[in-house]
């Protein structure tokens, strides 16, 4: 796996935390050539200094809420090493609330965040790969983007129109010999519940007991590159055998079930 990623052009898109943190670390260990982007440069450069090799490590700023900066920001990447043979577009929020609950601005930020913007940043990207004759898109969606279950409206929604529009990408560009890998992580150890948005709008600030309890961002991060190198078309990313990875299974054979047991399943 180390002599197949080394000297790959990667371009991970909400670098700066979390998986996308995790996913920088894990390709410099494979001496990988890196683009970090997110918001925060200044996470970006913590990175870059944490690296084995900060000499194959190019810090882009983007923020994903700035569509009108999404062509100049993919020009930029491209020419930062000449091409990029993979783009990681990992950024975005969750939500907490119910339906009846939840301002309309939460549902239209988490779109813009979670889906908006990664359309919107795929569409300048799919040409340089369709001139180049290859490229992966990698996408992080979540089990949420294959289920629903109590105050995740907002968030799941977002997540299961990724799977809508980058299977339809898939079977498009098949043929250009570009690939589409839709990532679907349960609990990720990350700070992602802090930033969680509540049903008005604000901050989430609290803890998840069942993130706490999930799979380290380096261990998904592992899972990631081994899915990835396989060409999945899709992929779980999470502890095995917990009940976010047997809801997969009960949605697949037995969704009157699932649909029954979600109704008691409130995130914590």
């Amino acid at each position: 796996m180390g002599n197949f990623f080394k000297n790959k052009i990667i371009w991970i898109v909400g670098a700066s935390s979390g998986i996308g943190e995790a996913l920088a670390l894990k390709f410099d260990q494979l001496e990988s050539k890196v683009i970090l982007s997110s918001r925060r440069e200044n996470e970006l450069e913590r990175i870059k200094e944490l690296s084995l090799h900060p000499e194959n490590i190019k810090i882009l700023p983007l923020d994903l809420l700035d569509s009108a900066s999404f062509k100049e920001k993919t020009e930029q990447a491209f020419s930062l090493f000449g091409t990029i043979d993979y783009v990681f577009i990992n950024g975005g929020t969750s939500s907490r609330g119910y339906v009846s609950d939840t301002v309309m601005e939460v549902h239209q930020r988490i779109m813009d965040l979670n889906y908006f913007s990664y359309v919107g940043l795929t569409r300048e990207i799919l040409p340089f790969f369709k001139k180049q004759g290859n490229g992966h898109f990698v996408v992080t969606s979540s089990v949420m983007g294959k289920i629903g279950s109590l105050c995740r409206s907002a968030y799941a929604a977002s997540k299961h129109a990724l799977h809508g529009f980058y299977d339809c990408l898939r079977a498009e560009v098949a043929e250009d010999n570009i690939r589409v890998t839709i990532l679907t992580p349960g609990y990720i150890i990350t700070n992602i519940s802090l930033y969680t948005l509540t049903a008005d709008g604000s901050p989430n600030r609290k803890e998840s007991k069942n993130i706490d309890s999930g799979l380290p961002a380096g261990m998904a991060a592992d899972q990631i590159i081994k899915a990835v190198g396989k060409n999945k078309n899709e992929a779980f990313i999470g502890k095995k055998f917990r009940a976010e990875h047997f809801s997969l299974y009960l949605m697949r054979f037995f969704p009157d079930v699932l649909h029954k047991v979600v109704r008691k399943f409130k995130p914590e």
